[in-house]
């Protein structure tokens, strides 16, 4: 196939790839500021046009993602605030400048829930900001112990897995945002990516070592110290992305930190 992006070619690092939930369009972000959405054509020959590309000044890009319905992009920067969300039917571009209640010198990573109802945004010092995706307001805070490196919503967006730099797991209920549970993930030292897989049957954390665990849920909401279903060994630098399949049948695994470190297990 030809490259997605190859009407645009980003001028910096991407750091965002992401299938349209419902049409045939990719986004691509990156550091060059900028957003760009591809029409993908099934046919090799068919170029894959490009359909706009937003750009936000002095706003290197640290994650883009649409909402769950398709019709918005929010985008953080990497030393802002302050993000951005792009509304597809308007083309409107909307800076969220402060969210009351929110404190944060600046703000990166965030989660949207499935179901399309929540925004979580990663703080500093382990707070966990959830905040209405309709409203872009904020609804409550959670805390860890330690700092907060990844999270990850189950499929039916009842629950948060939430993973600490430290490499204990802590589980949140959505509805009363009380901690169910907390486990330690085997051998980690640092804890950097997770994922819950769409059938809620398992869960991977991938460590600053380049180890991927994989749990079993049902023993991740009982044992403190469960043991993983496979220690997956692939990787020699950082665990930096994990994340499976639709059918639950494969899991990536990668890591930013070396060309070609993807894996699919």
């Amino acid at each position: 196939c030809l490259p997605a992006n190859q009407e645009r070619f980003a001028n910096g690092k991407l750091v965002t790839v992401q299938f349209h939930p419902s049409a045939q369009v990719v986004m691509t972000a990156g550091h060059d500021r900028s957003v760009s959405l591809f029409q993908v054509k099934n046919f090799i020959l068919y170029y894959n046009l490009r359909i706009q590309s937003i750009y936000l000044e002095s706003f290197p890009i640290y994650k883009a993602c649409f909402s769950v319905d398709g019709e918005q992009v929010i985008a953080t920067g990497t030393h802002h605030k302050v993000f951005f969300v792009y509304d597809m039917m308007s083309g409107s571009i909307t800076p969220i400048e402060k969210v009351r209640g929110v404190e944060e010198r600046f703000l990166r990573n965030f989660e949207v829930s499935p179901d399309g109802s929540f925004m979580l945004l990663t703080g500093t010092s382990g707070y966990l900001h959830l905040l209405s995706m309709k409203t872009k307001e904020l609804v409550s805070t959670m805390k860890v112990n330690g700092r907060c490196t990844a999270s990850a919503f189950t499929p039916d967006s009842s629950k948060i897995y939430s993973y600490s730099k430290e490499g204990e797991v802590f589980i949140w209920d959505v509805g009363s945002r009380k901690c169910l549970h907390k486990f330690e993930d085997e051998g980690s030292l640092e804890g950097k990516c997770i994922a819950v897989s769409k059938n809620n049957q398992y869960v991977a954390c991938g460590s600053a070592s380049g180890v991927v665990n994989l749990y079993t849920t049902d023993v991740c909401l009982k044992e403190n110290h469960p043991k993983p279903v496979k220690a997956i060994m692939n990787l020699v630098t950082s665990a930096t992305c994990v994340t499976f399949n639709p059918t639950t049948e494969i899991l990536a695994v990668a890591s930013s930190e070396t060309d070609e470190a993807v894996k699919l297990v």
